[in-house]
């Protein structure tokens, strides 16, 4: 798979340690390094990425907000938050602002691939680490960001692709069950559950929970 990727992070040996490591599982993989999210900005403007590795903590950034930015700019470009922490309530926020997909900067590079797989084949891809442990109390799950001219309805050359565990999720939720039934049948926090859903929302571009159902029935998920 041929990809153009952006790497934006202000540590210059994370930047080129990704980039050595992607590159040697990948050699057909671009890259392009800045460090900052004006640079990371500039980049997209200067030239296409199909998609965008991008930290949290660099200091120009305002979090959930600058992701906004950048996909209503640049609509048609992935984006996958670089992070080194579980802060659940910042997973739910990014989620809303319309990313692809969160990875743990101390992945192993099968997992940073099979991130970038998910991504690029119209799934959302949360690290099991951040999904799977820990609980956000009271939070909504929030209502992504649609695309600029996206449709409701997703192509079907662009069926978004689950985790195992949030197809569980999906089925639950396709029989009516509320997120503390889904968290008691799968034995998961609530908080976790919200972030499963999240990323189904977002992957089917859905706004709640009935329209993530139809669509998710009307491509056979």
């Amino acid at each position: 798979m041929s990809l153009k990727i952006l790497i934006a992070d202000d540590h210059a040996l994370l930047r080129q340690g990704l980039r050595q490591l992607l590159g040697d599982e990948n050699p057909d993989y671009e890259f392009v390094e800045v460090d900052g999210f004006n640079a990371a900005s500039d980049a997209l403007a200067a030239d296409h990425a199909d998609l965008l590795l991008i930290d949290l903590g660099m200091p120009d950034m305002c979090g959930a907000e600058s992701l906004r930015k950048l996909r209503a700019a640049h609509p048609e470009t992935k984006i996958a938050v670089l992070t080194g922490s579980d802060d659940r309530a910042t997973i739910l926020h990014c989620l809303g602002a319309g990313v692809h997909g969160f990875i743990v900067k101390s992945s192993p590079v099968a997992e940073i691939l099979r991130a970038i797989r998910t991504i690029m084949a119209g799934g959302v891809y949360v690290a099991p680490s951040l999904a799977e442990v820990g609980s956000v109390h009271g939070l909504p799950v929030s209502a992504p960001t649609t695309d600029p001219g996206a449709a409701s309805d997703l192509p079907a050359t662009d069926i978004p692709r689950f985790t195992s565990r949030q197809r569980e999720v999906l089925r639950l939720l396709a029989q009516g069950r509320s997120t503390k039934e889904i968290a008691r049948t799968l034995d998961l926090g609530p908080g976790t559950v919200k972030i499963h859903l999240g990323a189904i929302f977002r992957a089917l571009n859905a706004h709640n929970r009935t329209e993530a159902v139809v669509l998710a029935s009307r491509l056979n998920l």
